[in-house]
Order: C-alpha cells, then structure tokens, then sequence
C-alpha cells in the first residue's frame, strides 16, 4: 500500500526542534514530501543560519518513520548545505560577540568528578548574591547538570526572531542568566553527537542568546580537554580560567594538564587559581573535626609549585550536595555553608581586577588554515 504525505506529516508532527521545542512540521522545517510504496524523501529546512540540531533531527525522523512503517522503508532525507552569501556573510563574521559582557571566566577541571559544576553554579550564585551581573554557560553538552542544579530542569527557554535570527532568551533565577544545552532536550535523552554537532550547539548558546550586559560570565566547561576548550578560546576573548580539583594525587595529575592547555603559547588564557573541593569532612555533630578522605592540602601545595593562587577550599558538607541535587544552590542562602562560596567569590573578583590592570586583554585563538 502507498503511503500518503499526511501519513508521514502526522509521524513527524510528533519531533520537537531542540532549540525551541516547537514540532518540525509547525516550524515548516520539512519540505518536498515525496510518499510511495516503501519509499519516503523530504528535505529539512534549516533556514538561512546553520543548525547544529539538523543531523540529530534527520536521525529522529528516520527512526520515527521506520518504527511507523517498517524497516524495509527506504528513507532519504536531505540536508541542504549552509552558505551565507552578500551581506548574511559579512553579517556573520562583522557581528560582535558577547559585547556587553565585561569578563569572561572558564570553569575546568582536569577530570571529571570533583565538583566543577557545583563549583561554577554556587560561585555564579555568591557573584550575584554581591551584585554584579551574572551569567552561566553549561558547556558540558554530553552531560549538562546546571539545568537540575538550578532546579530548572522543567523550563524550556522562550525563543524570539530578532532580524531574521532567532534569538535565545536565557533563564534566570536566584540573580543568574543561564543556558544549557539541557533546557532543550528531555532530561532522559541521550546525546549522540559528532563533535561538529555539540560544538555548533555550544556556539548557540554563546552566539544565538540575548546575555545583555554582564559583568561576570561563567562558563562550566567539560572535563579534561576537548573540541568545546578549543572551540570557546577561539570563539570569545577569555579573561581567565579556575581549575577545580580534589586533593587526591590522581586529580591533580590532571590539574597540570588543565593549566598547560591554557597557558600554551598559542592559548594564552591566565589562569586565576585553583580551588581545591572536597578539601575535607567535619560531622554535624563533631564541627571541630576534619577528616582528610582524599587527601590534605594537595591542591594547596601544587599551587604554591606552580605559583599560583589557591582561591578556596570547599569542604565535604551534605548540605552543598544537597543543594546541587534540590535545585537550590547552597550559595544562595544566608548559612554558614555558604561562607566558602563567598570568599571564592571575593577572592575571584579580586584576582579578575588584578589581571585587568596588569596584564593586557585575552586574544581569541585564531584558526590557521595551512595551504598547499
């Protein structure tokens, strides 16, 4: 039996664009139906800017159509390639980035599993609890956790057209702007993306949203070192990087790694300091006690060896994990919890200031192209 282009229009009402939420067929993103007997074509439309969602989108859609009809239904789905041309081109690469943002702060850890987006979400929160204008960027596209550690894992961010572009009103609570890449996507979806496609959604989040002015923007980088490193020195002018790590020897293994990818001749971001968490436990009910679980002061001598600044020490309170789990940034309360948040903060604003006057702005990393 052929199918009809209703049939396949009704499967595809059911995909939702990950960058407004809306359904593919409402956005009139699918073009050219052609329904047969066992065959299905259509393009999607991606409009006149680049879409990094658009492969992920195609994939949505074959599996749909093949779970709807069968496997044996040939589906062939094209993707016009993205050219600007006249003044879309010169408007694409004229246009300032972040303009209105004073300092841009990079969050890193050398591994994963020391609390860095703990880290960028309370120190985001202290910022603005002083009052600078904050803003935060998830930049951890694979595993994005400040969306549920800012208890906003139901919003869906408002998109709006703005000449022709479709601009990303960012979210906002307890005094901070953010976005994530988790605000589009169901919070039980997998990503499995290239790494062309997450670096193309990062660049939305920092081109394609109104951040306004700021004073103070954090990004919560991936672990380790990757595309999204690479791709945020050569999209905007870092001010400087905060490398969190535990005290344990593996860790800070791997903070030397970290500092190194930023402080290489061709990066050539400061780094500000480190912050050691996890630094120790004290009980409830033995506040005089530390207990060292992971080491002492590990983070405090590597950077007396490296000569830089330690800009905390975040102890094991259940509170702070609490928190991060609720939605509730611990950092956002008057308790005594919050105390190491906010001399991570001070600590930060002043070692921002100091770079400011004695060292001259960050340059974004140019990609060279080699020739024949």
């Amino acid at each position: 039996m052929a199918l009809t282009e209703k049939q396949v229009t009704d499967i595809l009402k059911k995909i939702n664009h990950p960058g407004s939420g809306r359904d593919i067929i409402s956005l009139s993103m699918i073009e050219n139906i052609v329904a047969g007997e066992e065959r299905i074509s259509f393009l999607i439309n991606t409009g006149r800017r680049k879409d990094p969602f658009a492969k992920s989108i195609a994939r949505a859609c074959e599996k749909a159509l093949k779970s709807a009809f069968g496997d044996s239904v040939e589906i062939n789905i094209q993707i016009p390639p993205y050219e600007p041309r006249g003044t879309d081109a010169i408007n694409e690469n004229a246009r300032p980035v972040l303009p209105e943002v004073k300092n841009i702060i990079a969050i890193a850890s050398g591994k994963g599993g020391v609390g860095k987006s703990t880290v960028a979400v309370n120190l985001a929160v202290a910022l603005a609890r002083k009052g600078y204008r904050v803003g935060l960027i998830d930049g951890d596209i694979y595993g994005p956790s400040v969306p549920s550690m800012m208890g906003a894992v139901e919003a869906r961010p408002h998109i709006r057209e703005e000449e022709g572009r479709n601009i990303i009103v960012p979210e906002e609570k307890y005094g901070v702007k953010f976005l994530s890449i988790g605000l589009f996507v169901a919070a039980e979806s997998a990503l499995v993306w290239r790494g062309p496609m997450a670096t193309g959604a990062f660049k939305q989040l920092i081109h394609d949203a109104d951040w306004g002015a700021l004073d103070y923007l954090l990004f919560d980088l991936p672990p380790g070192t990757s595309d999204i490193h690479l791709t945020l020195v050569q999209e905007v002018a870092v001010t400087g990087a905060v490398i969190v790590s535990t005290p344990q020897e593996v860790a800070l293994a791997d903070v030397i790694k970290g500092v190194a990818m930023f402080t290489n001749e061709d990066v050539r971001v400061p780094v500000l300091g480190l912050v050691e968490n996890m630094a120790w436990f004290t009980p409830a009910e033995l506040p005089g006690n530390r207990y060292y679980i992971f080491g002492k002061e590990g983070c405090r001598k590597l950077a007396d060896k490296m000569n830089l600044p330690l800009l905390a020490e975040i102890p094991i309170v259940q509170e702070i994990r609490e928190g991060g789990d609720s939605g509730h940034p611990v950092a956002g309360d008057d308790e005594v919890t919050s105390g190491a948040f906010d001399l991570l903060a001070e600590r930060l604003v002043e070692r921002v200031d100091n770079r400011n006057k004695t060292m001259p702005p960050t340059q974004r990393v140019e990609v060279k192209k080699s020739g024949k």
